[in-house]
């Protein structure tokens, strides 16, 4: 996929310009926002302590974290 080659700040800008937001969750030291991104869901991960995005992945469904977001939302739906 094109988007994970782009720089960080290039996801960043991809993500607030063509993404949409759908929720975020509190997770260890992160803050970790969630975006759809065409039919792709990525994880944005803020360092809240630091206020910086140490990086974006695209959203593993069979990490335990899944469960964090499908507890609140139906992402089978989106």
């Amino acid at each position: 996929m094109k988007f994970q080659r782009l720089s960080l700040d290039q996801k960043i800008k991809t993500l607030n310009l063509d993404g949409v937001f759908i929720m975020s969750i509190r997770y260890y030291g992160y803050k970790i926002n969630l975006y759809l991104l065409g039919k792709d869901f990525f994880e944005v991960f803020i360092n809240h302590k630091r206020a910086v995005i140490e990086r974006i992945q695209l959203l593993d469904r069979s990490h335990t974290r899944f469960k964090f977001y499908t507890d609140q939302i139906s992402l089978l739906a989106l």
